[in-house]
């Protein structure tokens, strides 16, 4: 390996690495956001909803597209939400061509003979996807408030009294709610996605808000004021994370968001590797998206401090955090083998030691945000260690497939809003077997996955005619990660 190459993958590696550690400071400080937070929802100004003239019409959209599994549920669940009849309309926002279209049909109907003000509506064609359904829903929408839910949401029946009486401040554009995993303990794949999403509901959502932070809108299980959707320029379809685009929009135009970590909104987690390789694909490129789309607009913002910037650009920087690890666990291996052929290069390997104080920080961040939903007892901290392990491995072995996502965001490429298959599993007795919305496509970023399991298997190999272990720790749970997303997808087809 010429000098010339050894300088070149040094920079790029020290580079990737650096990165790293910035985003795990930013982690840090959102860690010590979140433990000084004093809940002040009680002084927020709040409507009195028992009071009939406080009380604004609401209207709930239900954006779906061919949701055969979970559409009685959703919306058996959704006719029991508590809030008077008069200021309430549904709309099932339905994209659907498949033969869900004709029981939708007939249960809206059943609702509305109980009374209800819920209507069927239906496009000619997906324009826009999610965020032209819900555009053209808003159209027509009664309500002053809009709340969304996807279809495999579960709101509690009095969601809407704990969320509505915030935007008696007239400042704020959005509520937001914590969501939470009705089948968190099925497999592992649903334990590792639980264990990021708490994660992003606790440590990111309220170290953000508490310090008047951007954050963003989830895409459901929170409601927003139809004056913000419109004033932010409304629902755009040219990023896969619509939800995003429009938080950002709004936050810039002075709008308040308020995120409400105890509000829990339960959903169900996909189960199957191919589901969450289409929602992870979706959420990283839509992040990447959003990065070029508004990270001028928000360093150039004048009307906001540089500290919000700088976690707005972080913000949206956090799908691209994938390609800087992929990056450093592909040039790991060389720079094994650099280590151990050029002994004047050895100062550069103090920049190793970034890595290991990024994964300790996050060790610490994930620790806190898990606790606050599990407990904090020794069982619960022996689980929390297994577990971080095994999320750091498996998100490890998504890098491949989530850096592709993100380059793809960052190079413009454009792709369709591929949904995330429903599958109404509640509990370890019920199957995902016979689901006709999975793909039998195996994902061609397998074929790299197996290869990329057998170059770590080298890299540790490498470890004992080299005689240093230093990097054997974490080419091991590359092999584990890659393995284990490679063995998932190749077993868990329909």
């Amino acid at each position: 390996m010429g000098l010339a190459i050894t300088y070149i993958i040094i920079a790029i590696y020290s580079t990737a690495l650096l990165l790293i550690f910035f985003y795990s400071l930013a982690q840090l400080n959102l860690l010590i956001n979140y433990l000084g937070y004093k809940k002040r929802n009680e002084e927020a100004p709040k409507f009195n909803l028992l009071d009939p003239k406080e009380i604004p019409f609401v209207t709930i959209q239900l954006p779906i597209y061919n949701e055969e599994y979970v559409m009685e549920r959703l919306l058996d669940n959704i006719a029991k939400i508590e809030y008077p009849k008069s200021k309430l309309e549904i709309q099932v926002l339905d994209d659907s061509t498949d033969d869900s279209v004709a029981e939708t049909a007939r249960r809206v109907q059943e609702l509305q003979e109980t009374g209800l003000d819920i209507q069927h509506i239906r496009r000619e064609n997906r324009k826009g996807f999610k965020a032209g359904a819900l555009k053209e829903g808003l159209e027509i929408a009664k309500g002053d408030f809009i709340a969304i839910f996807d279809a495999d949401f579960l709101p509690e029946a009095d969601w809407l009294k704990k969320t509505v009486p915030y935007f008696k401040d007239e400042e704020i554009g959005v509520v937001q709610t914590r969501w939470g995993h009705i089948n968190r303990d099925y497999s592992t794949l649903t334990r590792i996605q639980a264990f990021a999403l708490d994660a992003h509901f606790t440590l990111e959502q309220v170290g953000r808000n508490s310090k008047g932070h951007f954050i963003n809108f989830n895409g459901t299980a929170g409601i927003w004021r139809k004056q913000c959707i419109l004033d932010a320029g409304n629902w755009e379809g040219d990023t896969l994370t619509e939800d995003l685009d429009l938080s950002y929009r709004a936050q810039l135009k002075n709008w308040k968001f308020k995120y409400l970590e105890d509000v829990e909104t339960p959903a169900e987690l996909p189960v199957v590797i191919s589901a969450a390789r289409s929602q992870q694909f979706r959420w990283n490129k839509g992040g990447a998206e959003n990065f070029r789309k508004t990270v001028l607009s928000v360093i150039t913002a004048k009307n906001i401090p540089f500290k919000t910037k700088f976690h707005g650009v972080m913000h949206l920087l956090n799908s691209s955090m994938f390609l800087c690890v992929f990056t450093v666990a592909l040039l790991s291996i060389p720079m094994l083998y650099i280590k151990n052929t050029y002994g004047h290069l050895g100062w550069v390997f103090e920049v190793t030691s970034f890595f290991i104080l990024s994964t300790i920080i996050l060790f610490v961040c994930y620790w806190f945000t898990y606790k606050s939903i599990q407990g904090s007892s020794f069982d619960n901290f022996v689980d929390y260690i297994k577990l971080f392990f095994t999320f750091f491995s498996v998100a490890l072995g998504f890098s491949l497939h989530n850096s592709v996502a993100v380059l793809e965001g960052h190079l413009g490429k454009r792709s369709e809003f591929v949904r995330t298959p429903k599958f109404n599993i509640n509990n370890l007795t019920d199957t995902w077997k016979g689901n006709k919305y999975l793909t039998n496509k195996l994902s061609p970023n397998m074929i790299l996955e197996f290869a990329l399991m057998i170059y770590f298997l080298f890299g540790m190999y490498s470890a004992i005619p080299l005689n240093d272990y230093g990097l054997f720790p974490f080419h091991l749970m590359l092999f584990l990660g890659f393995g284990f997303v490679f063995f998932k997808s190749l077993t868990s087809k329909a």
